[in-house]
């Protein structure tokens, strides 16, 4: 079961042939044998993410909307893990608006230096800080409008806090989301813009915030950039482009 919708019985049968077959055969592309149409490729990466991976932590260490949006700023062009390695101590000279707008830019880029581009980011951080003590009362703002309004942080970010912190549907695109939609032919890839707009328009709303968390994990596990077989890869074995490396 998907939600409360029953898992289509010709999936089942794939996936059962799938399992027998492609362990011992790993030059053999199902995807020659069965074609899919895109409503098929949809509902069977569902179906395979929420067998894989049917309980999404959230990434980023947090303890509440603030701490989270902090998090996710420190995340660009850096690893998660690398940032709950760093935000300990942050936030323990500073896990709220109030306390942050008072510990000066130079102190809290010498604490985030590990994750890089610490100019810029502590500066946003310090900045949002007294943002949202001056407009949002001490609170992170439950509007896409309002959190793309502070500083560092763009509609990813907000996508992510909206998501994370709120459970408003979102779907928010890295890059492991956008190479696994134009790898799924369920994009094509042209930008990330278009890959949250095909993404939305191709899953259920009622899916997005548990799935997009689903593709990053399946990404980073099963379908990295580099050092990707397409034949071993459960499924770009499937549904995968044609001509894929």
């Amino acid at each position: 079961m998907v939600g409360n919708r029953p898992i289509p019985l010709y999936l089942l049968i794939f996936s059962f042939i799938h399992l027998l077959i492609f362990p011992t055969i790993l030059s053999f592309t199902p995807s020659l044998i069965l074609s899919l149409d895109k409503k098929q490729k949809v509902q069977f990466v569902i179906d395979t993410l929420e067998r894989l991976y049917p309980e999404t932590p959230i990434p980023l260490d947090h303890k509440d909307p603030y701490t989270l949006l902090v998090a996710v700023l420190l995340s660009a062009q850096c690893t998660d893990k690398r940032v709950n390695t760093v935000t300990p101590a942050l936030f323990e000279l500073a896990d709220n608006p109030a306390d942050m707008a008072q510990v000066s830019v130079d102190a809290i880029r010498e604490i985030i230096k590990p994750c890089g581009l610490s100019p810029r980011k502590s500066k946003a951080i310090s900045e949002l800080s007294q943002m949202l003590i001056d407009n949002h009362g001490g609170e992170v703002p439950k509007s896409f409008e309002a959190l793309e309004a502070l500083p560092g942080v763009g509609h990813k970010t907000a996508s992510v806090v909206m998501s994370q912190a709120f459970e408003v549907p979102a779907f928010p695109v890295d890059t492991h989301i956008h190479r696994l939609m134009h790898r799924w032919t369920l994009s094509n890839g042209k930008n990330v813009v278009q890959t949250e707009k095909d993404a939305k328009r191709l899953f259920p709303e009622e899916l997005w915030n548990k799935l997009h968390l689903q593709i990053i994990y399946f990404g980073r596990e099963h379908c990295p950039a580099r050092g990707h077989t397409p034949s071993e890869c459960p499924i770009c074995s499937v549904i995968g482009r044609k001509g894929m490396k």
